[in-house]
């Protein structure tokens, strides 16, 4: 059951909507074509949990680390409710970033995942005592310019705690095991996963990034905002982020298609214990971006594990009838996909086949959020500067049943 506690502008939003019917409508249309399966056999993915053992070890003895729950008593920033001219069926609840977050034409938010992807509903889904919605974003070197770094921000979900969210850093190390240091990982990271104490962050051209929730390490701010890694000594900046969070390894893609897999977006499905991913594409004229059909994939977890093992061969593979996706989510045999340039949510199951609902502009990725109490749902975001709102619908609005 989500215990966040509603602001009195929410529940007169809710209130309003329903009585004004503003909300878009779920009614699905034409049911168009399917997707079809492809050989699985065909995606394989290698893992390396120990990558940057030895220089994370270094940093931890260096800098220190602090625990979830620390971080987040820490926590610097005020979410905001929900603003009343937002409008999507099935709607539950949300929230929105501060206004420097909201209007930022430098940072996009992009993946979402929860504390109940990483723990499930034992405990209302608390990880280290908070329910958190976690968020990953992309940081540009100007509001027009190149990706330069990424980023996540941990939002508290939970009415025990002040509605307040905080900002952690995402770095790679470098140096020595005698002078560790870190720098910037300039990846789209447009879906994340949070399983146990990993976080997958999805990197485009290569598969995804992995790190340790229970390795967030401390960096002193300060300095100018361009200062990244060990200065001198001991001293150690991160563009003024008082925590970062270093990759321990990583899961690289490799298939036997003519095309490489572009992991443009991922999810968890805790039912089947795997990560599904699929493809940003194009049906044509596209200069940044593959111009073919998408596929979606499914990796299972090792057996009893939250990480994969050393080789995995996908356990389902799909050939995608839709386009410009960003957003996937699978959950007991049923799939949902985001188009942010159709604003279309399609649903699809083998057995009941495709249905297509009306969906938000500048829609972002999906994270399935299960409840024992009540409806199960599908968090979202928006990444349009100036209207990031992050909100859950009831997935059964969407075909989900």
């Amino acid at each position: 059951m989500i215990r966040q506690v509603r602001s009195v502008a929410n529940a007169v939003l809710a209130a309003g909507l329903a009585v004004s019917g503003a909300l878009l409508g779920a009614s699905p249309a034409a049911a168009a074509a399917a997707p079809t399966a492809l050989p699985a056999s065909q995606f394989t993915l290698t893992a390396d949990y120990h990558q940057f053992d030895t220089l994370n070890s270094a940093l931890v003895t260096t800098l220190g680390t602090s625990a979830v729950h620390t971080v987040m008593e820490n926590a610097n920033h005020d979410r905001q409710p929900l603003p009343s001219s937002f409008s999507v069926a099935g709607l539950s609840t949300g929230f929105r970033f501060d206004d420097g977050d909201n209007s930022d034409c430098q940072s996009f938010p992009q993946g979402i995942t929860t504390s109940r992807d990483a723990v499930g509903t034992a405990d209302s889904g608390n990880y280290d005592g908070h329910q958190l919605v976690l968020v990953s974003w992309y940081t540009k070197d100007g509001c027009g310019g190149a990706q330069q770094r990424s980023r996540i921000t941990l939002a508290d979900w939970d009415a025990t705690f002040p509605n307040k969210y905080r900002k952690i850093l995402l770095v790679e190390p470098t140096g020595t095991a005698a002078a560790p240091s870190f720098k910037d990982i300039p990846i789209h990271a447009g879906g994340v996963s949070w399983y146990g104490n990993y976080l997958y962050v999805a990197d485009t051209g290569r598969g995804m990034r992995v790190f340790d929730m229970r390795k967030i390490l401390n960096t002193d701010t300060g300095g100018t905002a361009d200062q990244i890694g060990r200065q001198s000594g001991s001293v150690y900046y991160a563009h003024n982020y008082a925590y970062v969070l270093p990759q321990i390894g990583t899961v690289t893609a490799q298939t036997t298609s003519a095309d490489k897999l572009a992991w443009s977006s991922i999810s968890l499905d805790r039912v089947s214990k795997s990560i599904v991913m699929t493809e940003y594409t194009c049906q044509s004229s596209c200069t940044d971006y593959p111009n073919r059909p998408p596929r979606a994939v499914r990796f299972p977890f090792a057996s009893g594990a939250t990480t994969f093992a050393a080789t995995t061969t996908a356990s389902q593979a799909l050939q995608l009838p839709w386009y410009n996706l960003n957003g996937v989510a699978s959950h007991n045999g049923r799939w949902w996909f985001n188009s942010s340039g159709q604003k279309k949510l399609y649903y699809w199951t083998p057995t009941a086949g495709p249905s297509t609902f009306a969906w938000v502009g500048g829609g972002e990725s999906i994270s399935y959020w299960e409840d024992t109490t009540d409806p199960d749902l599908l968090w979202s975001l928006q990444e349009t500067t100036g209207g990031r709102n992050v909100f859950a619908v009831t997935q059964a609005t969407y075909g989900g049943g």
